[in-house]
Order: structure tokens, then C-alpha cells, then sequence
């Protein structure tokens, strides 16, 4: 992690809770209109895109002030290695826990907030780490697992009010996010273990240079293509 990429993840971040707080406005000034009109209508398929734009909105000014330092906190923890990334990570979270709403909630119950979002980068940041066999994400993984645990409750079916639903799609889309996002490219240390996280790209793991132990000389290993080394050791194996 360097400071230019924290002040960008603080950035996006800030823009993003900014943004939510205008609409907060509007949506206040105008009697909550938008919260009807863009909010989740499960089972409704002229309503299936407000997937994307219920996030946006809150029934409250209560409902947004505790919303607010939360997304902050694990919006930036969750940016912090690749704006890019974290936008990815933003899509999959509000698909699937936009969509756990729309097809599992009642039909007559209106969905509205960011807390989807929130619960998906807490997965994302606490499983992250491990994915990526990252030290440092482990660790800053495990601070924001004792800094918010308690909202897991949320997810706690019956929860009057609560779209624990939601709360539920969004951890489950975190965690298959930092699975999907994983990083292709990190500085490896011995037994396959990562000081830092990806320098970006998705896919598979991989490593940059030999491995201590591993017996493999210097090169590029990317899963799905072999070395030269690699192909020159199974042509001899084969007699040519």
C-alpha cells in the first residue's frame, strides 16, 4: 500500500458517501419520492434494475448516519489496494445482494440503503488476506473484524425492519468478490505467502520470480501458461 493509493481510495470513497448524502437531500425535500420510485420492489421485473440504485438511497436521516462511517471505514479498507478493483467488488456486491432482495424478500416490502454494500466489503476485507495469502490484508482484515463484527447480527433472520436478507446477499457477494478479484501478481515470501497485496490484474494467483524451496529457477509463473523453463524440462523428459 503507498499514500497515493490511500488518498485515492479515501477519495472515491468520500465522493461516493457525498454523493448518497445529496440524494439524501433531494430525496428528504421531496417527501422520499425517490425511495418509491428507485427503491427494490422484490419480484417486480420492471423493478429489477433499481438493484443498482437502491444503494443510493435511505428511508432516513437516521438510517443514513448509520450507514455512513461504516461504508466509510470499509469502503476506503476495501480500496485501498485498487480503485479498479474495488469498483468490480462494488458491482458484484449490489448484484447479488440486490438480487437476494428482489427474489427473496416480500414482494410488498420496499428495500432501500447501502448496508448491502457494507456487508459485502466486510466479507471482502476480512477473507481478502487470506485469498490473496496476503500478511498485511490478513491483518487489516482482522482489525475490521473487531471493529464491526457486531453487525452480523443484522443478518440474523427475523430482525424487525431489518433487511437481513440483503445484509445477507451483500457478505455472500463480498466474499465471492475477493474469490473473483483475487490478485494474479504478489510479492511472494517463503512458503507462498505475500508481504503485500496484488499489484492488480484478476485471476488466479501467481508469482514473479523464483520461490524459495520451490526449485523453480527465475521467471514469471501465470496460471494457465507455462514457463520456457517448463516446456524445455518436458521436452527433454520426452527425448527430443
Amino acid at each position: 500500500m503507498t499514500l497515493r493509493k490511500l488518498r485515492d481510495a479515501v477519495i472515491v470513497v468520500g465522493a461516493f458517501l457525498a454523493l448518497i448524502w445529496i440524494l439524501q437531500v433531494f430525496n428528504w425535500a421531496d417527501g422520499y419520492r425517490l425511495d418509491t420510485d428507485f427503491g427494490i420492489l422484490p419480484q417486480h421485473v420492471s423493478r429489477l434494475p433499481d438493484i443498482f440504485t437502491a444503494p443510493f438511497l435511505h428511508f432516513s436521516w437516521q438510517h443514513i448516519e448509520g450507514n455512513s462511517v461504516p461504508l466509510f471505514v470499509l469502503g476506503v479498507l476495501a480500496a485501498y489496494r485498487s480503485i479498479a478493483r474495488f469498483l468490480l467488488v462494488s458491482l458484484i456486491v449490489a448484484v447479488t445482494s440486490g438480487m437476494a432482495v428482489w427474489f427473496f424478500q416480500s414482494s410488498t416490502e420496499l428495500t432501500v440503503g447501502a448496508s448491502g454494500l457494507i456487508f459485502g466489503y466486510f466479507g471482502y476485507v476480512v477473507i481478502r488476506g487470506f485469498i490473496d495469502r496476503s500478511l498485511v490484508d490478513i491483518g487489516v482484515g482482522a482489525v475490521a473484524g473487531v471493529l464491526y463484527w457486531t453487525i452480523l447480527q443484522v443478518a440474523i433472520p427475523g430482525t424487525p425492519g431489518i433487511s437481513w436478507i440483503g445484509h445477507l446477499g451483500g457478505l455472500v457477494g463480498g466474499v465471492l468478490a475477493a474469490w473473483l478479484v483475487r490478485s494474479s501478481r504478489t510479492p511472494a515470501i517463503a512458503g507462498g505467502w505475500r508481504i503485500g497485496g496484488g499489484s492488480g490484474g484478476t485471476g488466479a494467483t501467481g508469482a514473479t520470480g523464483p520461490v524459495p524451496g520451490s526449485g523453480v529457477g527465475p521467471g514469471r509463473r501465470t496460471a494457465g501458461r507455462k514457463s520456457v523453463d517448463d516446456m524445455l524440462r518436458e521436452l527433454k523428459e520426452k527425448g527430443f
